[in-house]
């Protein structure tokens, strides 16, 4: 295996869960490689923040002071590499991810091997690879999942390698987004400009505390699915998606056994009339108020 000479910065994504983001950074830092942690933190409590400054003194710990959401929030990492940091690829993910034994050196393995790579995610349980479709946004697609890099339409988001020079030329992550489909945004973007795109099969990461459960996640993947679907393939594709929401919506009331784990009439609603007005980042207060743990 190739040696690795410099650090490899890795950016976890906090929020008011330090005990997971204390056990991820655990995970990667036992993966065997020379590491540069870098924790942002999107505005968690005094206690959670001084949890982590005590169980992870090697970490860099940047405190955004609010939620910023986890596009903005990665971004304010993936800055800190750019300009102080070492190395020709950066890790993202967020703070209860664990990737297995390995599972970096298989990732930075194919990327090396990959030409002119710029986005790299580790299998994440998916059935499929992700692909960027012209009216439905994000979605997965048949993969026979052979060990190694298979070319993907955009990395994962629980676990990405991100290229320094690919950044440095189509930039970082779209702020827009607050959280969902930016990873899917940047894959896109990277794709048109000539870039390697992948995802490595055989390097796992895992994320056992996920819970989809949330309006909020309803609202944001409908209004950022419109705006991924606009904003790369134009009006057209994103008024069939916005129909096609509209209808899958209200045969999805009227037929209960079809809805998905996340379903909420009325976050869509407002999810398709702030695409319409063009309001986009962080969720409305009322539906981050309402959304639980």
């Amino acid at each position: 295996m190739p040696a690795v000479r410099e650090p490899l910065t890795v950016v976890l994504i906090h929020w008011n869960q330090p005990q997971r983001c204390v056990q991820t950074a655990g995970a990667f830092a036992g993966q065997g490689l020379p590491l540069e942690l870098v924790v942002i933190d999107n505005g968690s409590s005094a206690e959670a923040v001084a949890h982590l400054r005590r169980e992870l003194p090697q970490a860099r710990i940047i405190e955004l002071g609010r939620n910023t959401g986890f596009g903005p929030a990665a971004n304010a990492g993936l800055s800190w590499w750019l300009e102080h940091g070492a190395g020709e690829w950066a890790a993202v993910a967020p703070h209860d991810a664990l990737p297995e034994p390995d599972c970096l050196r298989l990732l930075l393995d194919a990327a090396a091997a990959q030409p002119h790579a710029g986005l790299a995610s580790a299998e994440y349980g998916e059935p499929g690879k992700p692909v960027v479709d012209r009216y439905f946004g994000g979605i997965l697609v048949h993969s026979d999942r052979h060990p190694g890099w298979e070319d993907a339409g955009h990395p994962h988001g629980t676990l990405m390698l991100v290229s320094r020079a690919c950044v440095a030329e189509i930039g970082l992550f779209d702020e827009r987004y607050f959280a969902y489909c930016e990873e899917a945004d940047l894959g896109e973007r990277a794709r048109r400009a000539g870039w390697a795109v992948g995802v490595v099969w055989g390097a796992v990461v895992r994320n056992p505390s996920w819970n989809v459960g949330s309006n909020v996640a309803d609202y944001l993947m409908l209004r950022n699915s419109l705006l991924l679907v606009r904003h790369h393939f134009g009006r057209y594709p994103a008024f069939i998606r916005l129909m096609m929401a509209v209808g899958s919506t209200a045969w999805q009331i009227m037929s209960p056994q079809r809805r998905p784990p996340v379903f909420s009439p009325a976050a869509r609603g407002r999810a398709i009339g702030d695409f319409l007005r063009g309001r986009f980042g962080p969720p409305p207060e009322d539906l981050l108020a309402s959304r639980g743990t």
